[in-house]
């Protein structure tokens, strides 16, 4: 019972990425803001001297900008900073002459987020280790089957037979289907 509620996410989410047309809808929400950072945050000569934390935390207090830093490239004329996480999206160009920037953050929905913290997208750490641990419990849940059906005489015969045909049909369709 312990792996109840990840095995069924992993279950369910494994189908939303096999069928993605059957549960999204192909809307994502994009919005767009515009400001202007403090100009000596940006404006100077010495790219070593800009503090890419203040900048950062800038845009997660004020626009609630929310996933990992992924990307943050400084050039003469621009900074650009990419967030992503699950689902999640915010990229934002900052000009260094007047520190005017624009800012896009880009909402995929739920079944987006489902996707990506099943292929441990932009997820982390602790979900990383969440999926570790559910691959573990997964495992252990199987072995433990195989190992009770040894000890009931009955269905011991049967149970290997359809572990054996199920084994078999998955490596067939495997070895015919996929391209």
């Amino acid at each position: 019972m312990v792996s109840f509620t990840i095995l069924l996410f992993f279950a369910v989410s494994g189908l939303t990425l096999n069928h993605a047309d059957w549960f999204t809808s192909g809307k994502e929400v994009v919005t767009k803001d515009s400001g202007s950072v403090n100009l000596k945050w940006v404006n100077q000569p010495d790219t070593n001297k800009i503090n890419k934390l203040q900048i950062v935390e800038f845009f997660r207090s004020k626009h609630r900008v929310k996933g990992a830093l992924s990307d943050f490239r400084m050039d003469d004329r621009e900074l650009s900073l990419t967030f992503n996480g699950p689902g999640y999206l915010a990229d934002s160009f900052i000009d260094r002459e007047t520190g005017k920037y624009e800012l896009t953050i880009t909402r995929f929905g739920a079944v987006a987020v489902i996707n990506d913290l099943h292929k441990g997208r932009d997820s982390g750490k602790a979900w990383s280790w969440i999926i570790d641990i559910s691959a573990v419990l997964m495992t252990l849940v199987s072995i433990s089957g195989i190992i009770l059906i040894c000890f009931i005489k009955k269905k011991r015969l049967s149970g290997f037979i359809i572990a054996a045909v199920g084994t078999i049909v998955c490596y067939l369709i495997y070895k015919l289907f996929v391209p």
